[in-house]
């Protein structure tokens, strides 16, 4: 039944009376304009580095930690061992004359069968080869001379190291790479993880990945670093304490002035070995020191991000090294998990 006008009780109804057989114009009652979410304002929720990024990366205002989020991909990176895999994958789900979805945002690095006569191996670069022919892919690192092993212009070497080498990792973006180490870039103030070919060649028809959000573990480092003490020799020890599966498909967030004083090189080493400890990426927050070597070989935007006061992080390791003069040779530090008011012991040989 339709009632075009309601009468509230002490109230005169002023409407004209309808005659019978005469036309009336019904229109609908008049909603509110709805608001989303952002217009209305929300309460801000303190996030990790990384969970900014993934946020930002899957079009969210919010992620937590066990979120499952459809993730945009910034650069993905290949090579000879997975590269003719990942193509072959997406080739037979997306059909032989399917184009990528970015051929820019693809990037070929062969590092790992070319130093080598067996015939088999090498057939893995000429696949490459073809690849970045049929799809038109600019950033195909290659190497052609094999006789004599000597590299041509193009050749860049590891892939990890080329990637930063050649301006491929920025802070605030996301690099998927079928290499474990890919989390080398985080060292850029970046979401940097391995994946497997199914998932390349899903992110090669579509430019995304479904990323379940990894809780992060943080570790402060304030103190200066000896002379005889090298990245290598810190993150070692880290994964000796926290074990080879400690940070199991967990963010491992590096921060404090012994960080801060290391090279981009010495950064990149110690999240390129956090998979060792089952990490699903490492992460350093970008300085001027990250900024000058993005700027020095690229000129893309890019945009940091930096955690929130507040974050939730499952644990804090935090490592405070003696004065340089110092005699001791350990230092101090503590363990906070935050579900718990224990403090247990951590010795991390900073001096």
């Amino acid at each position: 039944m339709l009632c075009a006008n309601k009468v509230h009780a002490g109230a005169v109804n002023t409407a004209p009376r309808v005659q019978r057989g005469e036309v009336v114009r019904v229109s609908a009652i008049q909603q509110a304009p709805s608001r989303t979410p952002a217009s209305t304002g929300s309460i801000k929720q303190a996030m990790t580095m990384t969970e900014k990024i993934l946020a930002r990366k899957s079009g969210k205002s919010l992620v937590k930690p066990g979120d499952n989020t459809w993730t945009e991909c910034d650069k993905l990176m290949t090579h000879d061992v997975c590269g003719p895999g990942t193509f072959g994958i997406f080739q037979k789900e997306f059909g032989e004359n399917a184009k990528l979805w970015n051929p820019d945002k693809v990037v070929i690095i062969p590092d790992h069968y070319i130093f080598t006569s067996d015939s088999r191996a090498n057939r893995n670069v000429d696949i490459l080869r073809e690849m970045a022919d049929k799809y038109n892919i600019k950033y195909f690192y290659d190497i052609l001379d094999r006789s004599n092993f000597k590299a041509n212009p193009n050749y860049k070497g590891v892939c990890h190291i080329a990637l930063a080498e050649e301006g491929h990792c920025k802070p605030g973006e996301v690099l998927f790479g079928t290499d474990s180490h890919t989390c080398n870039a985080g060292a850029f103030g970046q979401f940097a993880t391995g994946i497997g070919n199914t998932d390349a060649g899903f992110i090669l028809g579509t430019g995304k990945l479904l990323i379940k959000v990894p809780p992060t573990m943080r570790f402060v480092m304030d103190g200066q670093m000896p002379e005889w003490l090298h990245a290598k020799d810190l993150i070692l020890q880290i994964i000796g304490e926290i074990s080879v599966s400690g940070a199991t498909y967990k963010a491992m967030e590096f921060t404090g002035t012994a960080i801060e004083s290391m090279t981009m090189e010495d950064r990149m080493t110690i999240c390129n070995m956090v998979v060792e400890a089952g990490g699903k990426n490492g992460v350093v927050p970008p300085d001027q020191v990250t900024f000058d070597y993005v700027k020095a070989r690229s000129s893309d935007p890019f945009e940091p991000v930096y955690s929130d006061d507040g974050a939730n992080f499952v644990v804090d390791y935090r490592c405070v090294s003696p004065p340089p003069t110092a005699i001791s040779l350990a230092a101090w530090a503590t363990k906070k998990a935050r579900s718990s008011s224990h403090l247990p012991s951590l010795l991390l040989p900073l001096l």
